[in-house]
């Protein structure tokens, strides 16, 4: 017996850019036991699992280290690959039923739209002086949303250079940390990067759900709706967002680069 099984490079129009994820499609339901030795296997920072359902599909996503409840790469991946391979039509929409309840994707021309619950930040009194330490740049603004730590930095020059201690980060309380700036004058609104030791990612290339605490808090502070943002890791990739009430669209593009079997 075999799955199929793709690996995507997500929020990006090129091969070998952007933030790679697996996916893997399941006939049947598999336990997390078996998952999370497949996403240690691809050991990529997120392995997405589906498994059809009569209203869509159910869907999964590991790190190599631990599941977690909500992946904006991983889930535009899967929907780029549910088009590609026939599965669903053109004009048909992705439901995907996750721990984040429902998500959907749609086909925006060779752009993919997915809807995702907003998320902003809320302010910390304080933060752990190892989160600062660790960060090694001065804060304008921190704040926490489920379990992680979101920094606002003074210039996007500041988030670029960026060098985080990651054996001081790891030993702080929270399974990531979220940090931006306004862009400067160009394409982009802000800037971003993400990094999560505790995760088993040291920096992930380009996280859409990071966007749903970063679209709301940027929108206020911009008085925008609709922005662009790139996420500066060294791989980098573009993430188009869209402000609906109490919800983000995250709006990207992907690229097929490898697709083949996993032997089970």
């Amino acid at each position: 017996m075999s799955y199929e099984l793709f690996h995507v490079d997500a929020f990006t129009e090129h091969a070998f850019a952007g933030n790679p994820a697996a996916v893997c499609f399941c006939p049947e339901a598999r336990g997390a036991e078996w998952m999370a030795k497949v996403a240690r296997e691809m050991n990529l920072s997120e392995t997405a699992f589906l498994t059809p359902r009569e209203d869509g599909f159910a869907l999964r996503w590991f790190t190599p280290a631990i599941e977690v409840p909500l992946c904006g790469h991983a889930t535009l991946a899967s929907a780029h690959v549910l088009w590609e391979t026939g599965r669903l039509a053109a004009g048909e929409v992705a439901r995907f039923h996750t721990a984040s309840g429902l998500l959907t994707a749609e086909r925006r021309g060779d752009w993919i739209e997915m809807d995702f619950p907003a998320m902003p930040p809320v302010e910390v009194p304080s933060a752990p002086p190892l989160l600062l330490q660790a960060i090694g740049a001065p804060a304008r603004f921190i704040g926490r949303k489920q379990g992680d730590y979101f920094v606002e930095l003074e210039s996007e020059a500041a988030v670029r250079a960026l060098a985080p201690d990651l054996a001081q980060l790891l030993a702080v309380p929270a399974r990531a940390a979220i940090v931006t700036a306004r862009a400067e004058p160009g394409p982009y609104d802000f800037v971003s990067r993400f990094f999560a030791p505790g995760a088993g990612v040291n920096e992930d290339p380009v996280t859409g759900a990071a966007h749903c605490v970063l679209a709301p808090y940027w929108g206020a502070l911009l008085g925008k709706e609709e922005m662009v943002a790139y996420q500066a890791s060294p791989r980098g990739g573009v993430v188009r967002v869209r402000l609906v009430g109490e919800r983000v669209k995250l709006i990207g593009q992907a690229v097929t680069v490898l697709a083949g079997r996993l032997l089970v």
